[in-house]
């Protein structure tokens, strides 16, 4: 894959170091079992020099990027981020386009994509940030949070999720479905998580350095599967409610 401006000029080639500490501002829970599990699901392809250490190009890295950029801010699972490489691959090289340009992030409702369920370290919310950003009443946030809809994780803040948890909650009460109708979505959560860890835990426990990051895309992968299938049941079984 060519990008724009490459080929002028020697080209700097990186350890995994240095494209961990170049990429860690963005990045922060980048570690080197990360890349080489990217690496080994054929998301990036680096050199090897003849005694077996990576060397990323600027290619490499922008790939790279891209990559991380699709997981984080638009919650994609590995398949759809390689369907797009190819896409990429294939513009790029009859010259619709001469760089991987990253798609902005789409506000929605999570859950249709394995990358949904991971954990972003980089937003950590109060209850009056999820109060400000969802711009519903404090008395929601506080039945949610009495709940258990909507709750705090290590160090007592709150997921990003919680803001938009909070908004759905209010628009649901517009059409009468109050806090107490919820709590049965939080016990089938709790359901779905609880198969998804029996599934995924002995996949973290395999001891090796990819084990964890198999089992987390693993767990994505179920949960999203989960999702677009109960949202499936639910769609078949309205359509039946309004044709009876």
């Amino acid at each position: 894959m060519t990008a724009a401006g490459h080929g002028a000029g020697k080209e700097e080639f990186l350890s995994i170091g240095g494209v961990i500490a170049l990429l860690t501002p963005e990045f922060p829970d980048l570690t080197v079992s990360k890349v080489r599990f990217l690496e080994n699901e054929g998301l990036v392809t680096p050199q090897r020099t003849p005694s077996g250490y990576r060397r990323f190009s600027a290619e490499d890295r922008e790939r790279l990027r891209y990559v991380l950029t699709a997981q984080r801010d638009r919650y994609l699972p590995l398949k759809v981020i390689r369907e797009e490489l190819d896409a990429l691959d294939a513009a790029i090289a009859d010259g619709s386009t001469t760089a991987l340009r990253p798609r902005p992030g789409a506000e929605g409702v999570p859950g249709s994509e394995p990358d949904d369920f991971r954990t972003d370290t980089l937003r950590r919310l109060t209850r009056e940030n999820v109060i400000d950003q969802s711009g519903v009443d404090a008395d929601l946030v506080d039945s949610l949070i009495d709940a258990g809809l909507i709750a705090t994780g290590l160090g007592g803040f709150f997921d990003p999720e919680a803001v938009l948890i909070a908004r759905t909650a209010h628009d649901l009460a517009v059409h009468g479905v109050d806090v107490r109708h919820l709590r049965g979505f939080r016990t089938a959560a709790d359901r779905q998580t609880g198969l998804i860890a029996q599934i995924a835990g002995p996949v973290a426990r395999q001891g090796d350095a990819d084990a964890r990051d198999r089992a987390a895309e693993l767990a994505r992968e179920i949960a999203a599967l989960s999702v677009a299938l109960h949202s499936t049941l639910v769609t078949v079984a309205v359509r039946h409610a309004l044709d009876s």
